[in-house]
């Protein structure tokens, strides 16, 4: 699917294959030794431009080249993690897309409190090792609650074996964090989130397609046709050091009622009609 809305954002802005345009596709599937792996094979074929979709990627890349062009999509925090300068000028050889900015973090909250029986304790899950971002993220989220009065309790996994603990979790619900750990992990995390019969908001619809309860993410689509016009730009001479990094635009709200009725929980009427779609 992203192959497909990169080549038609590509294709739309005049940049086709085979005539002015070819295109090497790799896929770590969340795997970072893997990842680590491919980013050589990319730097050695010395192409225009490279496009990295999440930190683990830009990580590697940029450890491996300072002057070949990258557009990032789907990265938290870009400049703590020393991908930017700053937002309005990268100053280096990435610029991109980000898919978080602060108001997100009370979004995740305020879908939970559409949730009865009522939410009144948030576990938070992340990877310390795979999340930098993490601590950043969980002031935001802290920040939110207060006002929504929740309580906010972190819930650090650092291997699949701990996700298992998170069935032991009673009484409240489940937050899970932008991490390519959570992602690569998802299957272990939707079943120990599952047995402890918990609702769960998660960072992006896959995790609702394959089980989960509720997202509420940016829209990934949109990230990838907003990077083809940078991608566009650099290729016509533009330097990503001058091209802003962007917050995102869209979201998606994406909620499972399947996943609802196995809970035993019931979504307020209000939240399902703003929902971008419902799975029944």
């Amino acid at each position: 699917m992203r192959s497909t809305i990169l080549v038609e954002a590509l294709a739309g802005l005049g940049w086709k294959e085979p005539d002015n345009l070819k295109i090497d596709w790799r896929s770590g599937g969340g795997d970072r030794a893997r990842i680590a792996q491919l980013a050589d094979e990319l730097i050695a074929l010395k192409p225009d431009i490279l496009l990295a979709v999440g930190t683990p990627p830009v990580e590697e890349l940029r450890r491996r080249t300072t002057t070949i062009p990258i557009v990032f999509a789907v990265v938290t925090d870009p400049v703590s993690q020393g991908f930017a300068e700053n937002l309005a000028h990268p100053g280096g050889n990435i610029t991109g897309f980000t898919d978080y900015d602060g108001p997100l973090a009370g979004k995740w909250l305020e879908v939970l409190t559409q949730v009865t029986p009522p939410v009144r304790r948030v576990f938070v899950v992340y990877n310390p090792a795979t999340a930098p971002f993490a601590p950043l993220m969980l002031r935001t989220i802290e920040d939110a609650a207060r006002t929504l009065r929740l309580t906010v309790e972190p819930a650090p996994v650092h291997d699949v074996v701990s996700t298992g603990a998170l069935a032991s979790r009673q009484d409240g619900a489940i937050l899970v964090l932008p991490d390519f750990f959570t992602m690569a992990n998802r299957a272990q995390l939707l079943s120990a989130i599952a047995r402890a019969r918990l609702p769960a908001v998660f960072w992006s619809r896959t995790f609702v397609d394959e089980g989960g309860l509720m997202s509420y993410s940016t829209d990934s689509a949109e990230q990838l046709r907003r990077a083809a016009g940078y991608i566009d730009r650099i290729l016509k001479g533009a330097r990503p050091a001058d091209l802003p990094v962007q917050n995102p635009t869209k979201f998606e709200l994406t909620v499972n009622l399947k996943t609802a009725k196995a809970l035993g929980v019931t979504l307020a009427p209000g939240l399902l009609a703003i929902a971008n779609d419902v799975i029944e």
